[in-house]
């Protein structure tokens, strides 16, 4: 299924970290709320729930792609842009968003649907972090929006936010405390928003 041409914006909104009281699920979560207060719809994806196996070459050619990524194939066509909220693992991507982005590479189009790689192209992604350290995830996000501009067709927004100090900066409610910082999520939130609604012709 893919997304009507007029209608609300759909947003895919995925934190890469699926600990509890991770900064960057409550960053993916403020995103997907402030997303709606745009007008958009946000759909927000917990990937542990993909129960995706790390990937391997042996397992696929013995048991096939794993359910999780047809599933994931099939709610990344269903919308027209991508929020990604990831923390940086030693100055990298953390490891859960790459897996299941490999994953879904090797989905083929069948039954009506397009291939995984088919599933994300001609889309824009919004980049976000959060981090207690000083730089807010900034070399990770640096180092996964190379990995995405490879993906074929897929667009990285200029616009990002990576929050530093995370373990300071969100109130009980899981919102960003600083004014600074929620104008900011939005600009990227309303620049990812025309840039989907533009894409999607």
């Amino acid at each position: 299924m893919t997304p009507p041409p007029d209608g609300p914006v759909r947003l895919l909104v995925i934190s890469g970290s699926a600990r509890r009281g991770s900064f960057n699920a409550a960053l993916a979560a403020q995103a997907a709320r402030r997303a709606r207060d745009q007008g958009a719809e946000a759909t927000e994806l917990d990937l542990r729930s993909l129960a995706l196996p790390i990937y391997d070459g042996d397992l696929e050619s013995e048991q096939g792609v794993p359910p999780g990524a047809l599933e994931l194939r099939r709610i990344a066509a269903a919308h027209d842009g991508l929020v990604l909220a990831t923390p940086e693992y030693n100055g990298f991507v953390a490891p859960l968003p790459l897996n299941a982005l490999h994953w879904l590479s090797r989905v083929a189009a069948a039954d009506g649907q397009p291939s995984g790689t088919a599933a994300l192209k001609g889309k824009p992604v919004a980049l976000l972090s959060a981090s207690t350290g000083g730089f807010g995830g900034m070399r990770g996000l640096i180092a996964l929006r190379g990995f995405l501009s490879l993906w074929p067709g897929m667009f990285v927004i200029g616009e990002s936010l990576s929050v530093p100090q995370a373990h300071l900066a969100f109130d009980d409610s899981g919102a960003l405390k600083d004014a600074g910082q929620q104008k900011a999520l939005d600009g990227v939130l309303a620049s990812l928003i025309g840039k989907a609604r533009a894409l999607r012709g």
